[in-house]
């Protein structure tokens, strides 16, 4: 694809780190967010190219770190072509059994997150006719018993049908992209599956849907590791 401009959210790590990786090294201009300064200084120090790489320390949940993140990628790299929003985590504990102290930021992440993004970049993608993924999650499209993480994905999925909706008549593409079972820091020391997919596999994923030629407009893509039967 022609080079580009893409935010990408919660970029420090997993899936969002490896996708702003491919983006660099195909020589893209991307912007980073992260709410760890220090990750993200290491992430930025280790990924290289500082003249097509900025990081930004910014809460996905949050309206005003959101909207200066999209501003301060604009008026560093002059426009915005793709915005990915990625940032979430899952709290690792159940309705009935876990912390719900633990909940509320998870569900501001993972649902208002991708919202506020929307709301940021979309006068943004209309300019340039671009793009906007959405990461959801298997999760999104199978429940679980009592698995709030995965209430929050199927909002995502939700939200990602209601903004195509919205979007699609003003030339702005929108991808929901479902990875199912990847080895990533998300699961914070859970164990996974031997079958677990690496990240690159999704990273290579957003790519594709980036690059799709002006009009053509790719909804939903679900990446599912050989073993996962849900």
């Amino acid at each position: 694809m022609t080079s580009k401009t893409v935010l990408i959210t919660g970029a420090t790590s997993g899936i969002g780190a490896h996708t702003a990786r491919l983006l660099v090294d195909r020589g893209h201009r991307v912007a980073v967010t992260g709410r760890n300064e220090s990750k993200l200084k290491t992430f930025l120090d280790e990924a290289g190219h500082p003249d097509r790489l900025l990081g930004l320390v910014a809460d996905a949940a949050d309206w005003q770190g959101t909207e200066s993140a999209v501003t301060r990628t604009v008026e560093h790299f002059g426009a915005l072509d793709a915005a990915v929003a990625n940032a979430g985590f899952m709290s690792g504990d159940a309705i009935g059994a876990g912390d719900p102290t633990l909940w509320s930021p998870m569900v501001l992440t993972n649902v208002l997150g991708p919202a506020l993004l929307a709301h940021a970049t979309l006068p943004h993608l209309e300019a340039t006719g671009g793009r906007l993924v959405l990461i959801g999650s298997v999760a999104g499209l199978k429940n679980s018993p009592a698995n709030l993480y995965s209430a929050t994905k199927w909002a995502t999925t939700g939200l990602a049908e209601n903004l195509r909706l919205h979007a699609t008549t003003r030339g702005i593409g929108v991808t929901l992209v479902n990875p199912g079972m990847i080895d990533t820091p998300f699961w914070q020391g859970v164990s996974v599956p031997p079958f677990a997919l690496p990240p690159q596999p999704i990273a290579e994923a957003i790519c594709f849907a980036l690059d799709q030629p002006t009009g053509v407009d790719v909804n939903t893509l679900t990446i599912r590791p050989m073993g996962q039967p849900a």
